[in-house]
Parts: C-alpha cells; sequence; structure tokens
C-alpha cells in the first residue's frame, strides 16, 4: 500500500528545537544536517532537554548554509548563527549515551552564547563523516552509522498515531514532542507497527523496532514546562507498553541515499514476521 510523507523535520543540534523543511537529503546517517551538533558539559558528557528541559527555550530556523538560534525568552541576545558543517578544529572525545567518539569544537563565540543562553558552561561539538558511530550491533545488520541521535538515522511517525493519543490525552498534541523526522499520513493508526521495509518514493529504508518514549515527550516544547500529569507519555503507557518502554512511532535505518519531499509516495514493501 502506499501513503504519502506529510513532513520532513531536521533537527540540526540535538535535543534543541527544529524546523520542518520542504526537502531533505536522505544518506544512510540520516538526513544530511540533522544532529551533527551536540552540546556537552565540562566534561564532554551530552546534554538533552531530558536533564535539562531550558535547552526548550533554544529555537532553531534555518539560515543561509547554516542555521540561527534564538532564544524564546531572551530577546538581549542577537540569535546565533551556525554553519551546517563545521571546519577542522580542535578535536574532542565526546560521550553519547554507551559510545565515545571524537568530534570537533564549535567556535569560542558560540561556546559563550550558549552557556550565557543556558546558565551553565557548554560547549558545542561537530561529528564530521569520519566519525564512525554504528547503530547497535543486534538489530544492524547493514552495519548502519548514525548521528547524535539517541540510537537510529531515522524517527518516522504517523500522522493518524497522533492524533489517536490527541484524542485519549484529551488535547492536541504538537508534533514537536516527539521529534520525528519522517511524517506520513493516509494510513490506520500504529499500522507502521508492523512494516519492515519501505519505499519512500524510490528510497528504500528499514523500520527496525518502535521508539521507547522517554519524559522529554511531557515537556511543552514552547514553555519547557513539564506536564503535572505526565501527559502524554501516562496515556500512552495505558496501551503502548511493551518491556517496561512506551513505543510510539519507528526507528528507522537506510540505506537510502537521495532527495526526499514532503508529498513522496511510501509504499510498504515488507512487513515484520
Amino acid at each position: 500500500m502506499a501513503f504519502t510523507i506529510t513532513g520532513l523535520y531536521l533537527y540540526p543540534v540535538k535535543s534543541l528545537g527544529g524546523y520542518a523543511v520542504p526537502a531533505a537529503e536522505a544518506t544512510p546517517r540520516g538526513l544530511r544536517h540533522d544532529r551533527r551538533w551536540l552540546l556537552v558539559d565540562g566534561r564532554n558528557r551530552f546534554l538533552t532537554q531530558r536533564q535539562h528541559p531550558e535547552m526548550a527555550f533554544l529555537a532553531l530556523e534555518p539560515a543561509h548554509n547554516g542555521f540561527l538560534i534564538r532564544h524564546r525568552q531572551r530577546p538581549d541576545l542577537l540569535p546565533l548563527y551556525i554553519p551546517f558543517e563545521a571546519t577542522p578544529a580542535r578535536t574532542l572525545f565526546v560521550t553519547i549515551w554507551d559510545d565515545l567518539v571524537f568530534a570537533w569544537r564549535g567556535a569560542a563565540v558560540a561556546d559563550a552564547w550558549l552557556s550565557e543562553a543556558l546558565g551553565r558552561g557548554v560547549r558545542l561539538v561537530y561529528m564530521s563523516d569520519m566519525v564512525r558511530r554504528a547503530v547497535e550491533p543486534e538489530l544492524n545488520p547493514g552495519n548502519q552509522l548514525v548521528s547524535f541521535a539517541d540510537g537510529y538515522p531515522y524517527l518516522l511517525l504517523g500522522e493518524a498515531a497522533l492524533a489517536d493519543l490527541g484524542r485519549r490525552v484529551g488535547t492536541a498534541l504538537d508534533v514537536r514532542r516527539f521529534r520525528p523526522n519522517l511524517v506520513f499520513g493516509g494510513s490506520p493508526a500504529y499500522a507502521d507497527d508492523a512494516w519492515a521495509e519501505f519505499r519512500i518514493g524510490a528510497l528504500p529504508f528499514r523500520a527496525v523496532r518502535g521508539c521507547g518514549r522517554c519524559v522529554l515527550t511531557t515537556l511543552d516544547p514552547d514553555t519547557a514546562q513539564k506536564s503535572p500529569l505526565a501527559e502524554p507519555l501516562r496515556t500512552l503507557a495505558t496501551y503502548r507498553s511493551e518491556n517496561g518502554f512506551a513505543l510510539f512511532g519507528q526507528n528507522v535505518t537506510g540505506p537510502a541515499s537521495g532527495t526526499l519531499r514532503v508529498g513522496d509516495a511510501l509504499t510498504v514493501v515488507s512487513q515484520r514476521p
């Protein structure tokens, strides 16, 4: 069956705001420019909104060959421009989950701006194409790579599933809470649970497993306030729980290389056993 891609989203800096794009280049590591930048602390450990919800105040928007970062509540801070790709610079070894990888330092002015914006000392670092961070090996027969995303190159989410969860919670939910790269429409809710291989246009993808959700989904992307009722995670766990995780959307790998566009057909090629 064929469905339709209705949204493409880039998150150039892991755990900061993202933005929709009409088209994007697919690479084996994920959408080009997606999560190639990372914020780390003084011990070079990665930072996310899970522990630092104030990161939600940093909104991103596209700019020429890069992007702007704005602080939603600090108009005194002029927007910070970051290029999509860093130039070779001092190398650091940074920790992201269980992985230790090298990264290039960003500009000192970016470190200073971001430290001021977040009220703590942070560094901005970049993953070059030389870094070989692999998807978890037991689910990675194709030896796929991943950027600074949590574990997989792409996250796929269905519009019908988002609407169904919103009905159960009792309010419409902003897709930004779930940080997908690929959003599709035309399918029944949760039909993607059964998908294995699929194509977007002519480009091949593989749905590996459901995405286990965390407390970040309870964070309002505009105000950085957590839901006092732990919604929508609490509701999601009542009907989408597996092995202790509330599943929503699919973790996806390539090996696609080419251009994706909003409006492309998504065609299911095979189902999981």
